[in-house]
């Protein structure tokens, strides 16, 4: 009989409805696998997926890996058909071949994204202190893990925010990516981020600037550039005709479409046209970044019960999209 700990929290298998742990209660069932060295993480994100709806294929706490480890729930996870993204957090490993050489097989499968504890003195202290093992090196941890075709993130929310968008939008066939805003600032923001990150922006050809002309549907004072600022009074039509034109293209191989809430903003009928860009241009990932509250709320929850990944900060978009291109 194999062994699972200790000092963990347990599995659960959401789609079986499955759950042999102490935690409260079962997380919405989905495709993102969750491997985690802490207990008490997993409770708290369990917490967090329930009210937000984030879903999980499964969650397991690994502990103190008496006997399974990361690398067996790795190998487990990259043979599992309802499971489309793995997220693992880690504090330290035993056995770094076996690791790597799960990782490298599941990374040819389905994308894995890692999150390492201990990435300073500091840290390292404090792992030592939590299950009496030492930390070992980030920058070994992380290099491997990249070596091995994995993704590394900097955060919790990172850490789920890429696998969710790995688990539901295709990978880009080539780093050329078009935004499309009724904001200037978040566009330019956007620019920014994606910049830092090697997410390349692709200059829109003439063309396809009159091709936008054409529909009848653009601002005298739009921007004619990526990113496509459509300018605040933006109804639904605009961004349809906006969305669908940028996808039509040959050359761009992705899209952020970023909506700020302005008096006429339609965030319901705005998510339908993203939804529906979806249905008609599958190979090409799409996220969105829905700014507000109240207001937008709607709209995020349609495109999140529609497997569309939504971010309220445009950093977040350009994150997302830079795992998607595989510069992360």
């Amino acid at each position: 009989m194999r062994v699972l700990g200790p000092n963990c929290l347990g599995f659960l298998r959401p789609p079986l409805f499955l759950n042999a742990s102490f935690a409260l209660a079962t997380p919405p069932s989905g495709d993102v696998a969750f491997i985690t060295q802490s207990g008490a993480m997993a409770d708290s994100v369990i917490d967090w997926a329930i009210k937000e709806r984030y879903t999980f294929s499964g969650l397991v706490s690994v502990g103190n890996m008496s006997d399974l480890d990361a690398a067996d729930f790795i190998e487990w996870f990259a043979a599992d058909a309802g499971t489309k993204a793995i997220a693992v957090y880690l504090e330290w490993l035993h056995d770094g071949k076996k690791f790597m050489a799960a990782l490298r097989e599941a990374t040819k499968k389905k994308p894995v994204v890692f999150l390492k504890g201990g990435r300073t003195s500091a840290g390292g202290a404090a792992i030592s202190s939590h299950t009496g093992a030492l930390a070992g090196s980030y920058e070994v941890y992380t290099a491997a893990v990249r070596q091995c075709g994995g993704l590394v993130a900097d955060s919790i929310e990172e850490l789920f925010e890429l696998a969710e968008a790995l688990s539901e939008m295709p990978l880009a066939r080539e780093n050329a990516i078009a935004v499309v805003t009724n904001a200037g600032g978040p566009g330019v923001l956007c620019a920014d981020y994606c910049e830092r990150l090697g997410v390349r922006l692709v200059e829109l050809s003439a063309e396809t600037v009159k091709k936008l002309d054409a529909t009848g549907k653009m601002h005298s004072a739009y921007s004619r550039r990526n990113p496509l600022d459509i300018v605040g009074d933006a109804l639904p039509e605009r961004y349809g005709a906006a969305i669908n034109t940028l996808l039509e293209e040959d050359y761009i191989h992705g899209l952020i479409v970023i909506q700020t809430l302005q008096t006429m903003t339609d965030p319901v009928a705005d998510a339908r046209l993203v939804i529906d860009a979806h249905k008609k241009f599958p190979s090409k990932p799409i996220l969105c970044v829905f700014m507000g509250g109240k207001f937008t709320d709607p709209g995020i929850r349609l495109l999140h019960e529609n497997d569309i990944p939504t971010y309220n900060d445009p950093l977040k978009g350009a994150e997302a999209m830079a795992a998607l291109c595989g510069l992360l």
